[in-house]
C-alpha cells in the first residue's frame, strides 16, 4: 500500500510531503505469510495466487510479474532517490505484528530528511493507539505547513 507512495517519491520531484504509516522496508518480507508456503511453486505452476478471506471469497489476485516486481525493488535505492525537498514521515508501532518496527528505523537510516515517530505498544492498525497516530500525523502536516508559509512571506 504505502510503498507506493515511497516509490512515487524517488521517481517524482513533485512530492513534496510523505506520511508513511508502517511501511515496509524489506519488500522480500511477508510474503509467505499472506500467500501461503509453497508460494513460489504455485505461481510459476499458475502463473497467479488468488487471495481468499475465511470464507473463500477473493481479496485480490498476485500474478507472477507483480510478485517478481515487488522481490526487485530495492527500497534501499529507493529511499536514496527521494529529492531532499521532501519531508518524510514515518509513524509506526512498537508492537507491530505484520511490519516489524525495524523496517521504519531503516526509512530513518535512508531518507534525509526522515523524521520517525514510533508509538509504544501501538499494533499494525493502532487498535488502541489511534489518538496517538492521529496526533502525531496531524503534528508533523501542521508544523511543515507552518513553516512552508513562514518560509514564502
Amino acid at each position: 500500500g504505502g510503498d507506493v507512495v515511497v516509490l512515487y517519491a524517488s521517481l517524482y520531484d513533485d512530492v513534496r510531503m510523505v506520511v508513511n504509516l508502517s511501511g515496509r522496508f524489506y519488500l522480500e518480507k511477508g510474503i509467505e505469510e499472506r500467500l501461503g508456503k509453497e508460494f513460489l511453486d504455485r505461481i510459476n505452476k499458475e502463473g497467479y495466487i488468488d487471495v481468499t478471506n475465511k470464507s473463500g471469497n477473493v481479496l485480490y489476485t498476485v500474478t507472477k510479474e507483480s510478485l517478481m516486481e515487488r522481490l526487485n525493488t530495492d527500497m534501499h535505492a529507493t529511499s536514496l532517490s527521494i529529492s531532499k525537498e521532501c519531508s518524510f514521515f514515518t509513524v509506526h508501532g512498537s508492537a507491530d505484528e505484520i511490519i516489524p518496527v525495524e523496517d521504519a528505523y531503516e526509512f530513518a537510516k535512508h531518507i534525509p530528511t526522515h523524521k520517525l515517530c514510533v508509538v509504544e505498544g501501538a499494533d499494525h492498525c493502532y487498535t488502541r493507539h489511534r489518538k496517538e497516530l492521529s496526533d502525531a500525523v496531524v503534528g508533523f502536516i501542521t508544523s511543515k505547513k507552518a513553516r512552508d508559509t513562514t518560509l514564502e512571506d
